[in-house]
């Protein structure tokens, strides 16, 4: 429906009205057997002041209709500056309104975001204290080259894997990040996560190909190493035999492919979808359906480009193109006031 549309018909009242008042001396002069030129010479030339007063109106009603679709983006104490003057007692009711609830917005936002910041804190602390009894188990199992101790070692290892991604979900949410990005070497992040694992290699008597990458890339070295480790740690879950190959493509795409189980056609075009899992989640109840979902959201801000093709019972190749894409000049997606009323709902 257009603007000129919609304005006629709210003001359909008000014309309908002077056409009945124009109908209403029409009767009276002929009832009285008075000319009807009378009324019909009087009549154009008031209809058309009319038109020119509500095209004036409409104009300008139109002016402040574009305006008021402008503000849709802003917020808080702009929004409140940003309102079109009203002349109006409807229209500054209305503004009274919109501007006591900006008020409680901000503070609803403000209340929350400082206990999602207390809860981001809070989460922070722990992580590095549980680390500190984790470290010292996996220490004391070093000593001991029995199986057990060294399946021991690979649950150490997951749940230190877990507990970090626990952290690294709730980081994607600040408003204030901590990424370095400068040039850094593929090879030493991916040698750092293939000592990681080499534990579950072995246990698993998986065989590793891998050729040292001489390639450096402009990226942030801490969350470039999350994504790679959770991949490598996805590729060594679902793999029982075969291989897990590491390799890179020019120009700078690197490669993680391996033998597992694979993952269902239907399935692929939702793995980065938060809390997804797939029908090889169902199968193992250990899957969170995070692990993707935060490899995903992480390239996003790293400028990269996350990838996966498969085919059961064949195999999952994963890309990650790490060529210098524009990166995103805004990326807090997340609610602190959602996230806590969902926590308390449930």
């Amino acid at each position: 429906m257009t603007f000129a549309v919609q304005y006629l018909r709210e003001h359909l009242a008000v014309i309908c009205l002077e056409l009945s008042f124009v109908c209403i001396f029409g009767i009276t002069f002929y009832l009285y057997h008075l000319p009807l030129g009378a009324v019909l010479y009087p009549t154009g030339l008031c209809m058309l002041l009319g038109f020119v007063f509500m095209g004036v109106s409409m104009y300008h009603a139109y002016k402040k209709h574009k305006k008021r679709i402008g503000l849709k983006t802003l917020q808080g104490n702009i929004l409140k500056d940003a309102l079109p003057e009203n002349t109006t007692i409807e229209g500054n009711d209305y503004q009274k309104i919109i501007q006591s609830l900006c008020e409680e917005r901000q503070e609803v936002e403000e209340r929350f975001s400082n206990i999602y910041g207390e809860m981001l804190d809070y989460f922070t602390i722990w992580v590095h204290q549980i680390k500190t009894p984790i470290a010292s188990m996996h220490l004391n199992l070093d000593a001991e080259d029995l199986r057990p101790a060294q399946r021991l070692k690979s649950d150490l290892l997951h749940i230190e894997q877990y507990v970090e991604m626990v952290l690294t979900y709730l980081k994607m949410g600040s408003e204030s990040t901590d990424y370095v990005f400068r040039t850094v070497h593929l090879d030493k992040i991916v040698r750092e996560n293939i000592r990681k694992y080499r534990g579950d290699f072995i246990m698993k008597k998986l065989q590793l190909a891998y050729i040292p990458i001489e390639e450096r890339v402009i990226s942030d070295e801490k969350w470039l190493s999350f994504v790679i480790g959770q991949l490598l740690s996805n590729a060594l879950k679902y793999t029982n035999e075969g291989t897990v190959t590491i390799s890179f493509e020019r120009p700078k795409t690197l490669c993680i492919c391996d033998t597992g189980i694979g993952i269902a056609p239907e399935d692929i075009p939702r793995v980065f979808e938060k809390g997804y899992t797939g029908s090889n989640g169902r199968r193992n109840k250990r899957a969170s359906g995070l692990g993707l979902y935060l490899c995903k959201e992480i390239c996003n801000r790293l400028g990269a480009k996350i990838s996966i093709t498969s085919e059961v019972e064949a195999g999952t190749l994963v890309k990650i193109d790490l060529s210098q894409n524009p990166l995103p000049i805004s990326t807090v997606t997340f609610n602190p006031y959602k996230y806590v009323r969902n926590q308390r709902e449930m």
